[in-house]
Order: C-alpha cells, then structure tokens, then sequence
C-alpha cells in the first residue's frame, strides 16, 4: 500500500483510536447519512450489521450465510437490512476498500463490498494488497487513475472516520461482525442462519 495517500494512513489510525476507545454495550442508532441498506425499508424487522472487509469473521459470514439469509428474508420484503462500515486491522486497507465500494456508486456498492470478503483471504494470503483492491475496482468498472483518485480523496475520508467515530461513541461497537436486530444488539462474531433466525422471529412477535 505504499503508493495510498499518507492521509489514507492518518484517518485509519484515527479510526482506530476511536475504535479502542469503544466500550459500550448498547443498541445501535436509527438511520444515519450514508447508511447502505438493501431490502424493504417499510419491513417490520430492520437488521443492521457491522463489518469490516479486513475482518475474516466477516467475511465468512458473507460467504456462508449471507447468501440464505438475504433469499430468505430481504429478498421477501421481511427484513431491512443495513450494514455499517468498521475498521479492523490492517485499517489502512479496510479503509481503502470502503473508499472503492463507495466510489462503485449505490448500485454497485454491495457488488463490491462482496468481491472483497470473497477476495480476501487471497489478497492478504499473496500481499498484493494494493493489485487485489486495484483489480476490485476495474471489475466495478473504475480506472486505475480513477481508483487513485477514490483512495485519496479526502471528503470521503472525513466521511467514512465520522461514521466508525459515530458506530463507536453512539452504538458502543467494538467487534465485528455484530448484528443488532430493531434496536437489539442479538450477536457479536459470526452469526449462523439459525441464529438470526430466532432473532428474525423474536422481532416479528
């Protein structure tokens, strides 16, 4: 990651001074700017979830149980389903991520968030860091220049610290993933279908 702005490397460090500093245990907040969110956002049930594209706990709930629990349930208009942006180490990267899938555009953004859990135990296994985040972005249609430019751009920075700044001093998150069910913090680390699924049914009551 040598060539990322030197300011990629300040707000990653400030996220994660805000992240340390996280020790609540309390619910999470309702809709906030910047939320991205799939699904019927007149659902009874709204499920956010926490994660970080770095975090490996999170990527394999993104590989083997995502995929049943968005058929079953936002696909269907049951559930609202959020997720919410952390950094977890290394957080220079999980912060370039973000800044690409941001960069992707709405429509695209959970294509990419996507490819990076699937492509990460690749990405950190080769140290190609910055080649597998580069090729991430080409295959949402960006350019290299155009991927330079989304690592370093300084507004979306500010955005995206003050949005974990927000998930750690207003939501109490300090792991990943953590999901919270209407309100109800119902899991932290990976959750398996069945486990939601209980929590689906509780909010439904």
């Amino acid at each position: 990651m040598s060539n990322l702005s030197r300011r990629l490397l300040m707000a990653a460090a400030l996220a994660g001074t805000l992240a340390l500093a996280g020790c609540g245990k309390g619910g999470a907040s309702g809709p906030v700017a910047g939320d991205m969110s799939m699904g019927n956002a007149n659902a009874p049930v709204k499920m956010i979830e926490y994660a970080s594209v770095t975090c490996s706990h999170c990527a394999a709930f993104n590989n083997d149980v995502f995929p049943a629990f968005k058929a079953k349930y936002i696909d269907t208009g049951k559930v609202h389903y959020t997720f919410r942006e952390f950094l977890t180490p290394p957080e220079e990267v999980a912060v370039a991520g973000f800044l690409v899938a941001r960069c992707a555009g709405p429509d695209k953004y959970f294509g990419v968030i996507d490819t990076l859990f699937r492509t990460q135990a690749e990405m950190f296994s080769t140290g190609d860091v910055r080649g597998g985040l580069l090729r991430v972005a080409q295959s949402a249609g960006m350019t290299e220049a155009q991927f330079n430019a989304c690592v370093q751009d300084e507004k979306a920075l500010t955005e995206l610290t003050a949005r974990v700044d927000k998930a750690v001093r207003q939501d109490g998150i300090n792991s990943t993933p953590t999901f919270v069910v209407n309100g109800k913090r119902v899991k932290e680390g990976e959750a398996t279908l069945a486990e939601l699924d209980g929590a689906v049914a509780e909010a439904s009551k």
